[in-house]
């Protein structure tokens, strides 16, 4: 299976490790740990250079936090995190994916070499579709996502939600076709964590094989999110204080198990213990 973008078709037979850079000072698990509004972009270049070197086989670029309540990032600020390390990231020789909504950033990263979209509201913003679908070979991942940022966790989805999440993104992707983007272009993401209960979060994992039929690979994210905070913790008042660190082993165990279960992308903070992980998956198939 071959995912096309704009600068390289990856082949997908093997599972592939896409490395965070978070370019905000308010992302729920490392804001401000390599980007802070006027300190420069040396500590997010650097960052880069680390994932690749611990073993990531692409980097995604986002610089505007989604956690739950997180408030919009203005346009031209968005721009003015994102472009730099875009255009750093471009002469690493790997596959970049950006993380955005808007149109006019999937545009302007689009032309300085970006090769993937990874949108979490799956090009429903006016123009999003637009920018993809004039795209002659970029990637897109098409994430699911239950309201918005702002108010998804304030009142999540009810229900059996594999049926809903995977109706929803079937849809999405036979709408982009039809706009005439190929198939090969496209990546499914079932939105761990955006506006759905731990259970349902977990019920997604348990049943991530549901979403092969469709014949689009799968991206899974579940680094460091609260649901994995939420079953390792001892009590409901100890979750939001499960730090960085007590998250990585879950978050690696997450990652393992949803490969395991058909993803073919896993985007991750902790890139060399995720690749160590995989190794191990790898030789024990």
């Amino acid at each position: 299976m071959i995912w096309q973008t704009s600068r390289f078709q990856i082949d997908l037979a093997k599972p592939r490790v896409m490395g965070i850079v978070n370019v905000t000072p308010d992302s729920f698990s490392d804001g401000g740990k390599y980007f802070s509004e006027g300190s420069g972009f040396a500590g997010v270049f650097a960052h880069c250079e680390k994932l690749l070197k611990a073993g990531a086989d692409m980097l995604d670029i986002g610089g505007e936090s989604t956690r739950p309540g997180a408030p919009p990032v203005p346009l031209e600020e968005e721009l003015a995190r994102v472009l730099p390390v875009v255009r750093h990231a471009a002469t690493l020789g790997v596959p970049l994916s950006v993380d955005t909504y808007k149109p006019e950033v999937m545009q302007a990263v689009l032309d300085l070499g970006a090769d993937v979209i990874n949108d979490i509201w799956a090009l429903r913003k006016p123009g999003a579709m637009e920018a993809v679908a004039k795209h002659p070979n970029c990637g897109v991942c098409l994430m699911h996502m239950h309201r918005e940022p702002q108010t998804m966790q304030v009142a999540p989805m009810e229900g059996d939600v594999v049926p809903q999440v995977r109706d929803f993104l079937e849809a999405a992707a036979a709408g982009l076709v039809a706009a005439g983007v190929a198939r090969s272009r496209i990546v499914l993401d079932v939105g761990i964590g955006f506006g759905k209960t731990v259970a349902q979060n977990f019920a997604l994992l348990a049943r991530q094989q549901e979403f092969l039929a469709a014949g689009y690979p799968l991206l899974a994210a579940w680094s460091r999110k609260s649901s994995l905070a939420a079953v390792t913790s001892t009590s409901l008042a100890a979750v939001a204080q499960l730090d960085v660190a007590d998250r990585m082993v879950p978050s690696v165990a997450a990652a393992v198990l949803a490969v395991d279960r058909g993803a073919r992308v896993v985007r991750v903070h902790d890139v060399k213990e995720t690749v160590q992980a995989l190794k191990v998956w790898s030789a024990a198939r």
